[in-house]
């Protein structure tokens, strides 16, 4: 099962060999006696790439499930359901990530040394099962929620400038008159060319950047510096709102903010790591007053 799962993710038996420390026939041969025993076809294997049939699909589902409990049983068994020991995997956006959840992943790893942390700081959605995070930080609205998820808060958008560009060109009263100002888009996940407002039903408004930032820090820096307004997560200015280097404009106008969950495997078979750094981020997020105002309690 181990072996037709990599295969399937990795779509090919030579990667799946090179992750796997086998031999690609070792791979090939595994595959096709688990197809012998099941009676079924699970790969469809052409010279370039390999596919899974639909019986493979399913089959691939259910690998997945019993192999995780598989590790939890093996790891109740050697003691780590008790006690926090072993990998512990965290995933998270990029700057929420380096800003938030790394200390409190450091001071985790402090109180339990058995554990090692690693840090999956990424802005797109990770998979729990197929990419093997163990407590997974989002930010937004769940598509799925087929595994538990607890909400944590909540964060604002925030169009914001620094007050010499606001002294300079005025600041905007309603969203139609971004059109007339100097504007700083990021192109990271959390943007887009279209900006979205809120009052009195939904408004969105086609802006033409003046300047265009592959990174948040750089546009937030292009801001600071006085060029033009720019658009960012409210967690990602939170120096700089509270110094005064950039103030808040349209806030009228915001759109709901985006929810705050931490995704994590089912606490009845999570192992001690799991639930203790699941409590002590939970703890910590809603403690922060920064993300106050979003409902208690399991989503």
């Amino acid at each position: 099962m181990t072996v037709f799962v990599r295969v399937a993710e990795t779509s090919g038996f030579a990667e799946a060999a090179r992750q796997l420390h086998m031999s690609p026939p070792s791979v090939t041969r595994a595959v096709s006696l688990l197809e012998e025993a099941l009676g079924t076809r699970l790969l469809i294997r052409t010279t370039r790439s390999v596919k899974l049939t639909e019986t493979g699909e399913r089959y691939l589902d259910d690998c997945r499930r019993i192999l995780a409990e598989l590790k939890q049983a093996e790891a109740a068994a050697t003691g780590s359901y008790i006690a926090p020991i072993g990998t512990l995997t965290v995933s998270a956006p990029v700057l929420f990530g380096r800003i938030y959840v790394l200390p409190i992943l450091t001071e985790f790893l402090e109180r339990h040394p058995k554990v090692v942390g690693r840090a999956v700081f990424v802005d797109r959605m990770t998979s729990l099962v197929e990419e093997g995070i163990d407590v997974a930080v989002r930010i937004g609205v769940l598509a799925d929620a087929s595994y538990p998820v607890t909400r944590v808060g909540s964060v604002r958008r925030i169009v914001c400038g620094a007050p010499s560009y606001l002294s300079k060109a005025g600041a905007p009263d309603r969203p139609s008159d971004l059109t007339r100002h100097r504007l700083i888009a990021p192109t990271s996940a959390w943007s887009a060319r279209e900006w979205r407002f809120q009052r009195d039903g939904d408004l969105v408004i086609n802006v033409e950047p003046a300047l265009f930032c592959s990174t948040n820090d750089a546009a937030i820096a292009a801001a600071v510096s006085g060029y033009g307004l720019t658009r960012v997560p409210a967690y990602q200015i939170r120096n700089e709102l509270k110094s005064g280097a950039l103030a808040p404009v349209l806030e009228a106008f915001e759109e709901t903010p985006s929810p705050i969950h931490v995704a994590h495997a089912d606490r009845r078979y999570a192992p001690a790591k799991v639930r203790a750094f699941a409590d002590l981020v939970i703890e910590r997020l809603r403690a922060d007053p920064f993300f106050a105002g979003a409902a208690q309690g399991a989503a």
